[in-house]
């Protein structure tokens, strides 16, 4: 039987990742002894006192452990963590050398969400990669550039550290560690029961890229407000180059530095979010959508969107097209 430690922090904590994993694996036990078999998993709430109150004021959680009573366990689970990852850092800091030592004698670890920020600050994910929130991935890179953030992806395996990205995507990490432990045939049916939609892998159909302001060189900003004002142009890095009067590598340099994205990477999601905003409304096919955006080749402009998006044109827009919700 694996012992699964699910960690109940101090802070602004996500009710629904312990709650939904408690529960979730409550399940897989409940079907195993339905079958004759023993149980999988016992789970545990494991905080820093009997009783945690949320910092919403709203929720109080009671753990069944305090960390001092669990001398080993096999998995832990980092739920999302909200605020600023140094205040998080400081309000959970006696979980740190606890997490590490658990880790070196061969439990697992996995985060959910943006609690990747604080399983970052312990050190675990160094040189590893890493998922977390799209929203935050620009946040992410800044604070951790050691740390290979894939953004796009819903989960990430590696030497037995895991991690989800955004939101829900939880239940695909938690689905992912279900048929590790407990064998697909028992994913298969928590998958069923729950509705959860397994072997996603992909949280790209789900981002919306604002692009990374958030930094202090300004000829950069200029660039990204002039693409995003002319997506429907062509516009190439030596026009860019040329307008704000530096060398053409030495922008590339600094726009990548500065947004983690080249310039012509940047081009092409600026373009892309504007053909999904024009897609989810309805009212233009993909052909006037892709020359509204500044594509007259359909082949490139297909494959970039896919490439971006994880989805072709028209599977994003039948996805996601209000007018064809309104149809249904």
């Amino acid at each position: 039987m694996k012992h699964v430690s699910i960690l109940v922090p101090q802070g602004n904590v996500s009710m629904v990742n312990i709650e939904g994993t408690y529960q979730i694996l409550t399940h897989v036990n409940q079907f195993m002894q339905m079958s004759g078999q023993p149980p999988v998993f016992k789970i545990q709430l494991v905080g820093l006192s009997r009783e945690t109150n949320l910092s919403t004021g709203l929720f109080t959680i009671k753990a069944e452990a305090v960390l001092d009573d669990v001398k080993n366990t096999d998995i832990i689970i980092i739920p999302a963590i909200f605020g600023k990852p140094a205040d998080v850092l400081e309000n959970n800091n006696v979980f740190v050398p606890w997490l590490t030592r658990q880790h070196r004698g061969g439990a697992e670890v996995a985060s959910y969400c943006v609690g990747a920020f604080f399983l970052a600050q312990t050190g675990l994910l160094d040189g590893k990669q890493c998922a977390t929130h799209w929203a935050e991935a620009s946040n992410f890179r800044a604070m951790f550039p050691h740390i290979d953030l894939v953004d796009d992806k819903i989960m990430t395996a590696e030497d037995g550290i895991y991690t989800s990205g955004g939101a829900y995507s939880y239940l695909n990490l938690l689905l992912y560690l279900i048929e590790k432990h407990a064998g697909r045939e028992m994913a298969i049916l928590i998958a069923k029961t729950f509705m959860i939609d397994i072997d996603k892998s992909s949280q790209s159909p789900f981002m919306i890229f604002e692009g990374q302001k958030a930094h202090q060189d300004e000829p950069v900003k200029k660039a990204q407000e002039y693409i995003e004002e002319n997506f429907s142009e062509k516009i190439t890095v030596a026009e860019l180059a040329d307008q704000l009067a530096i060398g053409r590598r030495s922008l590339e340099r600094r726009f990548k530095k500065a947004t983690s994205n080249t310039v012509t990477e940047y081009i092409q999601r600026v373009k892309m979010e504007v053909a999904k905003k024009s897609l989810e409304g309805g009212n233009l096919n993909v052909n006037e959508v892709m020359y509204d955006v500044g594509y007259s080749d359909t082949k490139a402009f297909r494959t970039t969107f896919k490439k971006i998006t994880g989805l072709t044109p028209t599977e994003y827009r039948n996805r996601y097209s209000r007018e064809l919700e309104v149809a249904s």
